[in-house]
């Protein structure tokens, strides 16, 4: 049977304490409402989020994800979650994961229009299965963003950078990606640069050296790519940040979609061109994620 767990959090300022963290969690049907009429998460998108996965219980990079919401929350003027709170509910949601592979969400909402605090909530379900994207490989499509590479450091309220719950575009891209017959897609800036995929950052090979796109072009600063690259480099491969023309990305060695849940995916055809798949690198890189990893 796939998990459903659902965990309100009564959000403490960032510098509270309390002796007892339990006690600002109510555990919720996940069926039920919960939510009330007037949220700004469901009227606008207004808020920030995590996905977190989690293998046998264990919930992987957790410090990296809580420094994430802290800073998607500080460019969406978010009061600052209090980290030990929201470590603390990571726990209680992952511990209701059991063996194979789950994901824990944190939500993070600016509340309910004109009230005085923000909502949150964390949920915990069964992952989907991924084995066939992590071995057989995904089909890609480029798609343009629309805007230039230097838009995120002119207009910063883009919000480019955060981790918003303002996913329709992201969500549009993927629908629009199997329209063209692909799994994925890549955005692209307006002026020729890879960015990232809607729900996951993009590695490519060249050589010995793994490189991903330079996070000034408001790309979100990916979990698992910061991960994966400290394990890269632990093994001897050099590793960059580059702002990296589309056609660098057509003549790569090897190409990976990585993220917290579905972990590395090779991608084995871009637009329409098939690309070199190495299934026992792959392997090993996937068998790195599905380890315990704090």
């Amino acid at each position: 049977m796939a998990l459903r767990f659902a965990l309100m959090i009564d959000p403490l300022a960032a510098d509270e304490t309390t002796p007892d963290l339990s006690t600002t969690f109510t555990a919720v049907d996940p069926a039920a409402p919960a939510l009330t009429v007037g949220e700004l998460s469901t009227q606008r998108g207004d808020g920030i989020f995590e996905s977190i996965g989690v293998v046998g219980g264990h919930p992987q990079e957790v410090e990296a994800h809580l420094e994430r919401l802290v800073h998607s929350a500080r460019l969406c003027d978010l009061p600052e979650p209090n980290v030990a709170q929201w470590r603390a509910a990571v726990a209680v949601a992952a511990s209701e994961c059991g063996d194979g592979e789950g994901v824990v969400k944190l939500i993070l909402s600016r509340g309910v229009e004109h009230g005085p605090t923000p909502t949150a909530w964390a949920t915990a379900a069964t992952a989907g299965d991924f084995t066939d994207a992590r071995t057989q490989g995904i089909r890609v499509v480029t798609l343009d963003r629309g805007y230039a590479i230097d838009a995120p450091a002119r207009a910063p309220w883009l919000l480019l950078g955060a981790k918003t719950l303002s996913y329709a575009v992201n969500m549009a891209a993927l629908r629009e990606a199997h329209r063209r017959d692909a799994d994925d897609a890549v955005f692209l800036s307006s002026d020729g640069f890879v960015l990232e995929a809607p729900t996951a950052s993009l590695i490519l090979q060249r050589g010995d050296t793994f490189v991903t796109p330079a996070p000034n072009g408001g790309i979100l600063h990916g979990t698992t790519q910061l991960s994966l690259f400290e394990h890269l480099a632990s093994r001897g491969f050099e590793t960059a940040y580059e702002t990296i023309p589309v056609d660098d990305l057509r003549r790569a060695d090897a190409a990976w979609l990585v993220s917290s849940v579905r972990l590395a995916a090779p991608i084995r055809q871009l637009d329409g061109v098939a690309l070199d798949v190495d299934a026992a690198f792959t392997a090993s890189l996937n068998d790195y994620l599905l380890s315990p990893r704090d």
